[in-house]
């Protein structure tokens, strides 16, 4: 597979990466399997994160025997302080049985207040910069889901790679953060190449990614049969046309404006629920093992029970949702999932 430069890093990775979550619904046996089978096919970008339960364990196993140097290995910790920061780094690495990691990314830096804990006395920056100088991490990474809060942060050029959503639909990257990574020579992930699950069309998915130099699109790949289509999409090398761009226009629409970006612009909540969570649970559903799903969207859901309508997220979205008739919605599709896995 082609291999393409990840910016200042000078890391020459696969044209498409592994995104390590949905691996972790398969048993040991199945994942070595998954993750063999795509680096044989030419994928030498790996992606996990502690926060995917034993995903980093998975890897871990697929992994043994293959020579370091062949692999780009990313991982992240969602610890904003550096005590546990590093011991999350130090997980990782016995999890994945190497000595260092490429990249290592602070997880999901999406709130001003998470922003400037990490950046703050002991924080979880202290401990990437002591990481990279002791050489456990080659290049210090943050991935958010707030994009002007990333730009903010990609300014500041104290890091070598950013890992953002972008797709055709979710493309609120494309205006500034993708350029800014360009000038600045940041590597850039793009997250949720398929919107979380949304997007079904894998070809016009990727070749719309595909048509820019600087981006790695990383998907999350439950099955070998998936990246096969990936990089056999990549492989063919089919430009992105105008009438993929007829089809997009058509999809849009078909999708409505009533989706969640996961920008967080309607908190505070004053009921304290997590609405970006509460309105991407499907997502979750899809991508998660159920007892994992579970554990991480349960007490939300309850807690979004008590939305009172209040209307305050509704006027802080800069999407114009209507959030307290999704937030049902939400509430009534997690109850379906209940009941059919017996809860």
């Amino acid at each position: 597979m082609e291999r393409i430069r990840f910016g200042k890093t000078d890391l020459m990775v696969s044209r498409v990466g592994f995104g390590g979550i949905p691996i972790q619904r398969l048993s040991v046996t199945e994942a070595a399997s998954v993750v063999r089978g795509v680096i044989d096919l030419g994928v030498n970008f790996l992606d996990t994160a502690n926060a995917y339960s034993d995903s980093e364990e998975k890897i871990g196993k697929a992994i043994k025997g293959i020579k370091r140097e062949d692999l780009v290995i990313a991982s992240k910790s969602t610890a904003p302080d550096k005590k546990t920061f590093l011991e999350h780094l130090d997980l990782c690495l016995k999890h994945l049985g190497v000595d260092y990691v490429d990249l290592y990314q602070m997880h999901n830096i999406s709130s001003t207040k998470l922003r400037d804990t990490v950046f703050g006395p002991d924080g979880a920056f202290e401990g990437l910069l002591e990481a990279v100088k002791i050489g456990k991490v080659r290049f210090p990474a943050f991935s958010s889901h707030n994009i002007p809060l990333a730009i903010e942060m990609m300014k500041t050029e104290k890091f070598a790679s950013v890992q953002l959503p972008f797709n055709f639909v979710d493309d609120a990257a494309l205006e500034e953060a993708i350029p800014l990574a360009k000038k600045l020579d940041m590597g850039f992930i793009s997250m949720k190449p398929f919107g979380g699950g949304l997007l079904e069309d894998a070809s016009i998915a990727i070749r719309y990614l595909l048509q820019f130099d600087n981006i790695l699109p990383d998907p999350g790949i439950e099955k070998l049969s998936e990246m096969e289509e990936i990089v056999s999409i990549v492989n063919e090398k089919k430009p992105f046309s105008a009438e993929d761009e007829i089809i997009i226009k058509k999809l849009k629409a078909e999708l409505g404006p009533n989706w969640c970006h996961r920008c967080d612009y309607c908190q505070p909540c004053p009921q304290g629920i997590g609405i970006s969570a509460v309105l991407t649970v499907n997502s979750l559903i899809k991508r998660m093992p159920f007892k994992q799903a579970f554990k991480m969207a349960n007490t939300g859901i309850e807690k979004a029970r008590t939305c009172i309508e209040c209307g305050d997220c509704m006027k802080r979205c800069p999407y114009k949702l209507q959030i307290p008739d999704l937030i049902k919605d939400k509430i009534a599709l997690w109850e379906e999932t209940l009941a059919k896995n017996a809860y």
